[in-house]
């Protein structure tokens, strides 16, 4: 009687790890997603502050438009504006505050009548204000557009390099075995990935930050014309009692 025969079974090779495929790539490539590495890791960075100071910007311009239309003179609002550090409407409050007391002053030395043009110097200040205090908010969001538009084509150079490699492996070796080209077509792969995972967050959120900034401004603008507004009735009740 024949004795069983065993069935050989080849063990199939064991596919290499992504981390395995970026130790092994091309520098070249090693380069392109370091690269794209230190993009996403500073976008990052720059998302996680720049949200938490609009958190704060907008929440404390919600408090402290509470806080001054509650008290009962210009100069109790100005005391407390070091409670609101990051808010843009305090930022460009103190600005005009500090413009109308400069007005006031020169009022009183001069003898001069109602502020008339100073108006205008106080709305000079206001914008002046709000703008200072909306650049300050937009540091470093800029970057998060280069990231968005640079990353993907730094990721595709990494791309075209590693299917270039892997033409050069087919041409040298004259073959097309997945065994010979797969590694430098996977690393291309990774590169291409590696780019969209640096870009994508970083287009979402500076369109998000933008947005907010929008409706920062907008507030800021109507609190100016408020205050402006504050501004001229005080005056024309000044000069109507003279």
């Amino acid at each position: 009687m024949l004795p069983a025969l065993t069935p050989l079974v080849l063990a199939a090779p064991e596919a290499p790890s992504t981390w395995g495929i970026v130790a092994g790539a091309d520098p070249i490539v090693k380069l392109v997603m370091v690269i794209l590495a230190v993009f996403s890791l500073v976008s990052w960075a720059i998302i996680l502050q720049r949200w938490l100071l609009l958190q704060r910007a907008a929440s404390q311009s919600v408090q402290f438009l509470d806080r001054f239309w509650s008290t009962t003179s210009l100069e109790e609002a100005y005391g407390e504006v070091g409670n609101y550090p990051d808010s843009p409407v305090a930022s460009a409050f103190a600005a005009g505050y500090k413009e109308l007391k400069r007005l006031g002053q020169v009022e009183e030395q001069v003898g001069a009548g109602p502020l008339g043009g100073g108006v205008d110097n106080i709305g000079r200040a206001l914008r002046k204000g709000s703008s200072e205090a909306l650049t300050r908010l937009e540091q470093w969001i800029p970057f998060l557009a280069s990231c968005g538009s640079a990353a993907p084509f730094i990721g595709l150079f990494g791309t075209v390099w590693g299917i270039l490699r892997a033409f050069q492996t087919i041409g040298i070796e004259g073959t097309t075995s997945i065994a010979e080209v797969g590694p430098f077509i996977s690393e291309a792969l990774i590169a291409t990935a590696v780019g969209l995972f640096a870009a994508i967050p970083a287009v979402m959120f500076y369109n998000y930050f933008i947005t907010r900034l929008k409706l920062l401004a907008t507030e800021l603008n109507h609190f100016q014309y408020d205050f402006l507004n504050l501004v001229e009735r005080h005056e024309r009740t000044r000069s109507g009692g003279r």
